[in-house]
């Protein structure tokens, strides 16, 4: 790739260092123990080391929370999902990796497939303002989404209210299936998130050099080798764009 710009490098590292901004709410993606880590983490710091500059992690318990402060000067490059309703205010690569979304449903659901789950009366779980939920909030026509700060309290509200399905990430949802006595995994998918790199708005140098890094790594295979070195599953690396 090329190399960066006097313009690019202002719009990325105004400071002389890189804050990238963090949803640690996504386990997929990130880990906080014994020290910050991941595939997005492990991803902004080899963005940092092209640019030849300190890293300052920006982290947030929720995609919402970090895409709700992107007007705000907390940070330059953020990782998340790209979503229409947030490319309002953030420029957003192509993915570099996707993610599949279902639902869980409890033990003698009536619901079989996700056709079934778009019905009025349906209650679902989700985690406010994550990626599924601005798909669903767009897509739904009968049922109800009930929204929790983060996927963690999205299980909890779906136990505890007796709703009728929990909507999240495939991956993390295989795991909370097996928490639930007798609850089921629906087959298929309701969407694919892709989670992007994306930069503020009017950093138009920045996003194009984030452009730029996001198809070199997934081309020269640095994204398949850290989802590796994380021991990710279930996450898919992104076509080239």
């Amino acid at each position: 790739m090329s190399e960066i710009s006097p313009a690019a490098r202002s719009d990325l590292a105004p400071n002389g260092r890189l804050r990238v901004g963090i949803n640690f709410g996504n386990a997929l993606l990130t880990k906080r123990d014994p020290q910050p880590g991941g595939i997005a983490v492990d991803l902004a710091r080899e963005l940092a080391s092209r640019l030849g500059v300190p890293l300052e992690i920006v982290p947030f318990e929720s995609a919402g929370g970090l895409a709700d402060s992107a007007s705000k000067g907390a940070w330059e490059v953020g990782f998340l999902g790209a979503e229409p309703q947030r490319a309002n205010e953030i420029s957003f690569t192509a993915p570099y990796v996707e993610i599949e979304s279902t639902y869980i449903v409890p033990a003698g659901s009536p619901l079989n497939s996700i056709e079934d789950v778009d019905r009025d009366g349906v209650r679902i779980a989700i985690s406010a303002k994550s990626a599924y939920d601005l798909y669903l909030s767009r897509t739904l026509k009968h049922a109800t989404l009930v929204r929790a700060q983060g996927s963690p309290a999205a299980l909890k509200l779906f136990v505890s209210e007796k709703l009728d399905a929990l909507a999240g990430l495939k991956p993390l949802l295989i795991n909370d299936v097996e928490k639930i006595p007798g609850a089921r995994l629906m087959e298929g998918r309701f969407s694919v998130v892709q989670q992007a790199v994306g930069t503020p708005k009017g950093h138009d140098a920045g996003a194009k050099y984030l452009s730029e890094f996001v198809e070199d790594v997934k081309a020269s295979g640095l994204v398949a080798r850290v989802m590796e070195k994380n021991g990710i599953r279930g996450v898919s690396v992104a076509p080239k764009a």
